[in-house]
């Protein structure tokens, strides 16, 4: 095939936005569309919605990704692939169908859940630790797949192909494999479309979006910002580019951002179909927010498949008061101080706590900035993480009760107590996860 594969990314994350996928179905005359939507936090909370509801545990995005988009990539003959069925591929390939879409077709990948190879001793974070010494509910397991996996349901012709825990490069490298019929161990050109795949994965990150620094790097129209394409050709050689509509721009900067974003080793970027080589990469601005790469490289893959086993985090409490006007970062830190000492004192609290002084000291917790007093609005904020809830919500109480007892001037208050979760990694052998497809019509 001479003409170059066109994929586009229609989501970066679990939550991001719609309308510039629609966009890209519409406009975009692509061959396939990647929506990438998992990640260790998302994939542990959609097992918690599991063990809820067993018909849950997708993505709850999904019916209206898939109403708005899947007629018209079905009516310009492109596949959609993605990763939105998190912890429950059968019930998202399912609700799929359910939405009705006149020859709609899905094909659901499974086996990444791996949950029952998980024991008590197994090790944890590279040996660090074992399951049995995080002390918590495990919720669930998952394998990340490969282009492998995908390759089977994509040579179904289905329309759709939903998975779990799809590597994010992955699903746009077995999109390649499938169209130039790259060999599982030609590791150059595998290489080649993991670049094209982590490049992609993030969506809007490499037009703009998580760019944009106003002064500095400044990004036009970003509130239609949009996402990417990528023009491969049978070499793996790609340009990046966008829809000429849309806001946001592709630039040799915002390529290079995307290129090392999460990348600790570029020459050896280890995925479940390659470990790439990204060092020798070469980038071509050529205007008109078109950017092309290559040089991407890669050598045989890891043995082991990456696992992200999740862990019940029990109940993340924050709570919040204002104080404003002269004196308020005082007031504020002495609030802190007294809310940490009667948790502590009168209540018993061993939990790691986090306290935050926002306007004056926020994240980064070593630094005071040194805001003048008259000129200060500061938010408290006082956190931690509780085994059980009535733990949780006497956080809650105690940074409520600062309003009337002081020091000064507090108000505003807002807390929530909400279920959190805890993951670490593991690392089994890719011959104890084997996968399967099953096909809806």
């Amino acid at each position: 095939m001479s003409a170059p594969c066109r994929i586009g990314c229609g989501a970066g994350f679990s939550a991001d936005r719609l309308d510039g996928a629609v966009d890209l179905a519409r406009e975009g005359d692509l061959d396939a569309l990647v929506f990438e939507c998992v990640g260790e936090r998302t994939l542990a909370f959609a097992h918690r919605d599991r063990k809820a509801d067993p018909a849950k545990g997708y993505n709850p995005q999904l019916e209206a990704r898939l109403a708005a988009v899947w007629p018209l990539t079905l009516a310009g003959g492109c596949t959609i692939v993605t990763n939105m069925g998190v912890a429950n591929p059968l019930a998202a390939a399912r609700a799929a169908m359910g939405l009705g879409v006149e020859g709609a077709s899905v094909a659901a990948v499974t086996g990444d859940d791996v949950t029952a190879l998980i024991g008590p001793e197994t090790p944890l974070d590279r040996g660090r630790m074992t399951v049995a010494d995080v002390d918590r509910a495990l919720l669930g397991a998952n394998a990340y797949l490969g282009a492998d996996a995908l390759l089977p349901a994509l040579e179904t012709g289905a329309s759709l192909v939903i998975g779990g825990r799809l590597a994010d490069p992955s699903m746009f490298l077995s999109l390649l494999r499938h169209r130039y019929g790259w060999a599982g161990d030609d590791w150059t050109r595998l290489g080649a479309g993991t670049l094209v795949g982590h490049l992609m994965e993030c969506g809007t990150q490499i037009t703009g979006g998580y760019f944009a620094d106003p002064g500095f790097k400044d990004v036009p129209d970003l509130a239609r910002v949009g996402y990417p394409v990528a023009e491969v050709d049978a070499d793996g050689n790609v340009a990046i580019t966008k829809l000429e509509s849309a806001g946001g721009m592709v630039t040799a900067a915002t390529v290079k951002e995307q290129l090392i974003y999460e990348v600790h080793d570029p020459s050896a970027y280890l995925t479940p179909d390659v470990t790439a080589d990204f060092s020798g990469v070469r980038i071509d601005d050529r205007g008109g927010n078109r950017v092309a790469l290559s040089g991407a490289g890669g050598r045989e893959r890891p043995e082991t498949l990456k696992v992200t086993v999740a862990f019940d985090g029990g109940f993340l409490a924050e709570g919040e008061v204002s104080y404003a006007g002269r004196g308020a970062a005082d007031r504020a830190r002495l609030a802190g101080e007294v809310a940490e000492e009667r948790l502590r004192r009168v209540h018993g609290f061993t939990e790691e706590l986090r306290i935050d002084m926002i306007g004056v000291r926020s994240l980064h917790a070593h630094q005071d900035y040194g805001v003048p007093a008259a000129e200060t609005d500061v938010r408290l904020r006082i956190a931690g993480r509780f085994r059980d809830k009535a733990r949780a919500d006497l956080l809650l109480w105690e940074v409520e009760s600062l309003l009337c007892c002081g020091p000064a001037g507090g108000g505003g208050f807002r807390g929530r107590a909400t279920p959190s979760v805890v993951t670490h990694d593991a690392y089994l052998p890719r011959g104890d996860v084997p996968t399967a497809v099953e096909v809806f019509r």
